[in-house]
């Protein structure tokens, strides 16, 4: 299995840092690079490992790939918020200001970010840092793969190992298997963020009821909600217009397990309005490809039987 090696950012590495010297670790984070320029193609369940500069020139940590993908830097703050490893959306347009403007990046300050999304950060103490390869080159910039399960590479994955069982973060909780160990794809758990980004990809964008393009007002929705025993998983997910969002999670609004959206007569009766939202009863929504990321037949049933008052 391979993993990536990448240079971090000193004040992101810091800040998770201390979140989890203070207890409230992130269980996922935004590993973020001030352009879409030169992005690499990781998969989903690498090991991505935090390269600190020098003095340090060691590695600090590591996470698992959720993703590769880029995000506005807004859309990164709403889904991340302080796991992109600054306290405000104002915070993180500075310093990807003063990255861009020290790395001659052009572009508007609304290019999108290069965004790695990772799931179970561990940092380790400084006591612990792991020595980087033998090979490794000091010139590297970008994230270099290394085999994790031969030579250096399984020597730097083995200590890292070692020094995340060492780590203050809290115990490693199993979600569909062992967390970390002997090398293998492994598919990893979104968080909400994560969650958030996946659907909003699954649907390429849209609202799946009205095929509306303009991201500020497209919001990812549980189907089942988290707080319920829904999954953050694209089956168990939609992305839809924000008003629709509001109205399906109140149950005037339901999607069949056909993949039908339905309007209640709840709207009209306590408002005595919504044309707007009865030109699209029964009107088929978009589905994303491929087929496996489709909503659960039984998760929209479940809410048309719990949530949708008809």
């Amino acid at each position: 299995m391979d993993g990536r090696i990448a240079t971090t950012d000193p004040g992101w590495w810091g800040f998770l840092r201390t979140a989890q010297g203070a207890g409230t670790p992130f269980d996922e984070v935004n590993f973020w690079g001030p352009s879409p320029r030169g992005m690499v193609r990781a998969q989903p369940g690498e090991p991505w490992l935090f390269k600190l500069k020098a003095p340090a020139s060691a590695i600090a940590g590591f996470g698992i790939v959720q993703r590769v993908t880029t995000l506005p830097p807004w859309l990164a703050w709403e889904a991340f918020g302080r796991a992109n490893g600054v306290d405000s959306l104002a915070e993180l347009e500075d310093r990807l200001g003063q990255i861009r403007a020290r790395n001659r990046v052009a572009g508007t300050p609304s290019l999108e970010i290069a965004c790695y999304l990772l799931s179970d950060p561990v940092v380790f103490d400084e006591a612990d840092f792991v020595a980087l390869p033998a090979d490794w080159k000091r010139t590297s910039v970008r994230p270099v793969r290394y085999d994790l399960a031969r030579g250096e590479g399984a020597r730097v994955w083995r200590q890292c190992l070692d020094a995340a069982a060492r780590s203050t973060r809290a115990a490693p909780v199993a979600a569909e298997g062992p967390r970390w160990g002997t090398p293998q794809w492994v598919r990893p758990r979104l968080g909400q963020g994560g969650f958030r980004v996946a659907v909003t990809e699954a649907y390429g964008k849209a609202c799946a009821v009205t095929r509306e393009h303009s991201l500020p007002v497209l919001e990812a929705a549980h189907i089942r909600p988290y707080s319920e025993g829904g999954a953050h998983a694209v089956t168990n997910g939609l992305l839809l217009r924000s008003d629709l969002h509001r109205l399906f999670d109140r149950g005037y609004v339901t999607i069949t397990p056909e993949g039908r959206f339905r309007v209640g007569q709840r709207l009209a009766d306590e408002y005595r309005n919504g044309r707007v939202y009865y030109a699209l009863h029964d009107t088929p929504i978009a589905l994303p490809h491929p087929a496996n990321d489709r909503p659960d037949p039984d998760a929209l049933a479940w809410h048309g039987a719990t949530r949708f008052a008809g």
